[in-house]
């Protein structure tokens, strides 16, 4: 049995997908942060069968929720607060992502405006298809 200490405050994300904690870990990038983090791989689930799972120590308003919603919008935030769970945050799809991922089409004008911000936005929200509100270039990149 796996015993990981609880947090006195920070919180917890889980239902991720099995292999993907590590890219969640850069993408939020904590690690810039300093702060405790436990990373937990292949966790046994009874909903997913595996299942990682991310223990943060740091302030909740560190975490940017809409690049957490954009990467997996199933993945469940857990606030902890005294060492206990005191919110559950349910996460969804961003309407808007910026300075996420980068627009690929060599015509559109983020590649020739250098300080311009890559900003996407969702145009279906049923098929989770990000375009370029630019050029509405379809964003390629999933996690």
């Amino acid at each position: 049995m796996l015993n990981v200490g609880k947090i006195e405050e920070g919180f917890v994300l889980d239902h991720i997908k099995a292999g993907k904690s590590l890219s969640i870990y850069h993408h939020l990038q904590l690690d810039k942060l300093d702060c405790t983090v436990a990373i937990i791989k292949n966790a046994r689930s009874s909903k997913m069968d595996r299942k990682d799972i991310l223990k943060v120590e740091c302030d909740m308003n560190m975490l940017n929720l809409d690049i957490l919603g954009f990467i997996d919008h199933t993945i469940t935030v857990n606030v902890i607060k005294d060492g206990k769970i005191v919110e559950k945050k349910q996460l969804s799809l961003p309407r808007e992502i910026k300075n996420v991922i980068r627009c690929k089409n060599p015509r559109c004008i983020t590649s020739i405006e250098q300080g311009l911000p890559h900003i996407f936005v969702l145009t279906d929200p049923v098929k989770e298809v990000y375009r370029c509100k630019y050029c509405e270039e379809k964003c390629r990149q999933r996690w």
